[in-house]
């Protein structure tokens, strides 16, 4: 997987300091395809999180 884009604010990653993206993504589920940057669907449950998107398919927590 190629990142491009910001999971959490869906910037391009060149474009600015992320740091605080970062630490919010620590704590949260992406919003953002890091490939394509669409939205994705995300769905927060007791024991974590899972993201899709509709091109790249599913992300979880571990």
């Amino acid at each position: 997987m190629t990142e491009v884009y910001c999971g959490h604010c869906g910037r391009e990653l060149t474009d600015g300091d992320h740091d605080r993206c970062r630490q919010a993504l620590a704590l949260e589920p992406p919003r953002y395809c890091a490939e394509c940057r669409r939205r994705m669907v995300v769905q927060v449950h007791p024991m974590g999180w899972s993201a899709r998107c509709s091109v790249h398919g599913e992300l979880a927590s571990h």
